[in-house]
């Protein structure tokens, strides 16, 4: 650790052009991802029923449970079946995977297609999980 400090401390210009992009990395990718949603907002819509959920996890990892009512299409196939979604256009399509990592993705490929009121979940399932919010198990 004493040399990772007298590292940054001697290098400082290299440091901070580092830090800086390190900023804009997380600035742009956040962007990027369009809105997100906590998942207390995200129930709050679902009881509204303002919203749908989209869950674009894996059929291994919808074992440990998925959001009451999400339509699960995995990652890999959803360009593919964005026409199951064209009947939830007039709600707002909540993209959730397992820790926030795909979403963005899916957003904008969903934008692409003409869906206006998509979002993403932040934090994924984990953040869901770790609201003590419930999951419907098979």
């Amino acid at each position: 650790m004493d040399r990772f400090l007298e590292f940054i401390v001697r290098h400082w210009e290299l440091s901070s052009v580092f830090g800086g992009l390190l900023v804009a990395l997380i600035l742009v990718e956040k962007q990027r991802g369009g809105k997100s949603f906590s998942p207390q907002q995200t129930v709050l819509m679902l009881n509204r029923d303002e919203a749908v959920v989209l869950d674009v996890r894996d059929k291994k990892d919808l074992a440990e449970g998925s959001i009451a009512g999400a339509i699960q299409i995995p990652f890999s196939s959803v360009k593919e079946r964005i026409s199951e979604l064209e009947k939830h256009k007039s709600k707002a399509v909540i993209v959730v995977d397992k820790m926030g990592q795909h979403a963005g993705t899916i957003v904008k490929q969903l934008k692409a297609a003409g869906f206006e009121n998509v979002h993403r979940m932040a934090g994924g399932i984990t953040e869901w999980k770790a609201s003590n919010l419930p999951l419907r198990k098979k």
